[in-house]
């Protein structure tokens, strides 16, 4: 559990209740080839936890029951996973929308050659990281060097056909601020962002998803090391715009572990905050094969300021 667990709650923020499930969030593991400082989920290279066959069939069965239409598939880096392309070729088979949280420099990773053609081939949508289309800024959020690893990602998405006009191949880019502030307005952002990898890069892209960063693990180390964590808290609570309620992502997503183990979503995941529908501990996914959650409470803590603040963020950027 996060050392920042116990300054999120108690907490003032609403009461709301799950909608219909249309969306399984899958954290495959927490490896990735990156170190970024604002990751909420601690992911890196010496990460050891890898989702197995058994627990990613288990998803699947789950699919099949619950009637959910979209896999969105995160991580760490989730294509480094073992099950990744198993887990792409049965949801697609089922019928099943797959979204791939890429961090677009995995594709430069030894054994990933054939990674961009693998997700064409199945038509998955691409939500890929790019915080930025300033070199500087990348690098010194994710590390030297992600930036031009980055450009070249997204090469071999373009070559492919992801973001080129009629293809059907969805690229979409993801954002999120440097420091302690929030997301400026997507929309003019957007605009900036495909001028600007068109002029200097010839690259193109679907659309650009803002996203807030979340008080957790790295982030929120690195808002208590500058002093900055009670303001960043104070910010997105005065932030707080509540018609953003209706749509955050919790009321039609659950986010499931490595293990198996189900949350209302991933910051919930971070946290180790129990799925809010149970009273135990921990809810494992095979409990919830053949429950109905529609209606269910869902557990909500300060972060959670984080998803209704300014225009309001989620895992498909503002709300």
């Amino acid at each position: 559990m996060s050392a920042t667990f116990p300054q999120l709650q108690p907490t003032t923020f609403p009461a709301i209740r799950r909608r219909q499930l249309e969306t399984l969030q899958v954290n495959v593991g927490y490896v990735c080839n990156q170190t970024c400082f604002h990751c909420h989920v601690n992911a890196g290279p010496n990460r050891k936890e890898k989702m197995d066959r058994a627990t990613a069939d288990l998803v699947l069965d789950y699919l099949r029951e619950s009637g959910a239409r979209t896999l969105d598939l995160t991580g760490g880096a989730p294509e480094l996973n073992p099950q990744f392309h198993y887990l792409v070729e049965q949801a697609c088979a089922l019928g099943v929308h797959v979204m791939d949280r890429c961090n677009l420099t995995v594709l430069e990773q030894p054994g990933q050659a054939d990674l961009a053609d693998f997700l064409a081939a199945h038509r998955v949508e691409v939500v890929a990281s790019l915080p930025c289309y300033s070199a500087d800024n990348v690098d010194s959020q994710r590390g030297e060097g992600v930036f031009e690893q980055s450009i070249n990602g997204l090469r071999k998405l373009n070559a492919v056909g992801y973001g080129q006009p009629g293809s059907g191949l969805t690229l979409n880019l993801v954002y999120n601020p440097l420091g302690a502030t929030l997301p400026p307005p997507q929309g003019q952002l957007e605009a900036d962002y495909k001028r600007h990898l068109a002029d200097e890069f010839g690259m193109v892209f679907n659309g650009l998803f803002t996203i807030t960063n979340m008080p957790i693990h790295r982030f929120a180390k690195q808002l208590q090391k500058s002093g900055q964590y009670e303001t960043y808290m104070a910010l997105l609570k005065s932030a707080y715009r509540p018609e953003n309620l209706a749509n955050v992502m919790c009321r039609s997503l659950l986010s499931v572990d490595w293990r198996g183990y189900v949350y209302d979503c991933d910051f919930n995941q971070m946290l180790a905050i129990p799925l809010g529908a149970d009273a135990k501990p921990r809810s494992h996914l095979r409990d919830l094969i053949g429950r109905d959650l529609d209606g269910a409470p869902i557990a909500v803590a300060d972060h959670c300021y984080g998803c209704t603040a300014g225009q309001g963020s989620s895992c498909g950027g503002a709300l």
